[in-house]
């Protein structure tokens, strides 16, 4: 997964975490989250992840990624075999536990063979010039672009492209913080400041879903391929409600140009964690439950 935020960035890749992350992962990426924003200036790294898909790394650094790789398949190795050595002790109900710990022990060697093949593989050409980080009006179009090119070249099969807060809109010849015009009390000014904001940010959105149709896929194309997800997890952000999301489902799988209203309240309330179901079954996880999920949206 590649994450995208606005106040900081942050990138978790299926390929070549470092090694220390495998013992204390979450307390790492929280303690990183602290340091950038600390340190960073509060805008969105667009080059970083230009490096990540482009660059090849150094002889030296690639020599050291597969010391990595086999220093987290030895210690894969030494788990597994306590594991196995345990599974002879315990009863049917901690056995049933212990399968399903092998079964992640199984996925993530395969994600260490992965590492490992991919450690000498050149990485693609540069389709554009190693985008310059400005500001965010005209970095977010860029970053979309990043995001179509790892996908198109199976770098990553999952991103996530947040639009926060802190989004700021001067190049588009507004002088208000995207933070303070979601709390626009009902004036009329803020509003349509906040129109014209979002309007761009859902034509980048347009423009993203067009990139994704324009690229060859097997038999399709991209975005026949990939469910594209956009919304928010607010309603309203001048009054801070979570009913009545705003939310875009593209690409395929789904019947497109329909508007849905769903029920916000009561017993037949419909929750957005519904969807999240409905999205990871069609990519093949077999899950009947997200969250505070009641079924399948649809």
């Amino acid at each position: 997964m590649i994450l995208f935020t606005a106040d900081w960035h942050i990138k978790l890749g299926q390929k070549n975490v470092p090694v220390k992350w495998a013992t204390n992962r979450y307390q790492m990426f929280f303690q990183q989250i602290y340091e950038l924003e600390k340190d960073c200036a509060m805008h969105i790294i667009g080059g970083d992840l230009f490096d990540r898909l482009f660059s090849n790394d150094s002889p030296k650094r690639r020599l050291e990624r597969k010391g990595e790789n086999r220093l987290q398949k030895s210690i894969l190795d030494a788990v597994n075999d306590e594991a196995k050595g345990l599974s002879k002790k315990v009863n049917l109900e901690d056995r049933e536990k212990l399968d399903e710990y092998f079964t992640s022990i199984r996925d993530v060697e395969k994600r260490i063979e992965l590492r490992r093949r991919w450690a000498d593989h050149p990485k693609p050409n540069a389709p554009l010039d190693k985008p310059a980080n400005k500001n965010t009006v005209d970095d977010l179009p860029i970053l979309y672009e990043l995001i179509a090119l790892a996908l198109q070249t199976d770098s990553t099969r999952i991103a996530t492209l947040e639009i926060g807060g802190s989004f700021l809109p001067q190049n588009l010849g507004i002088d208000k913080s995207y933070h303070s015009l979601s709390h626009h009390g009902n004036k009329a000014d803020a509003i349509t400041d906040l129109i014209k904001l979002e309007t761009y940010q859902i034509e980048q959105y347009g423009k993203f879903l067009g990139r994704l149709q324009s690229i060859q896929d097997g038999e399709g194309t991209l975005l026949d391929s990939t469910s594209v997800l956009f919304g928010s997890g607010i309603g309203s952000g001048n009054s801070h409600t979570n009913s009545d999301l705003p939310v875009i489902v593209a690409g395929g799988g789904y019947k497109h140009g329909d508007f849905k209203k769903v029920e916000s309240k009561g017993l037949n309330k419909v929750r957005l964690c519904n969807l999240y179901v409905d999205l990871a079954q069609r990519m093949g996880v077999e899950t009947d439950f997200f969250g505070n999920s009641t079924g399948r949206f649809s």
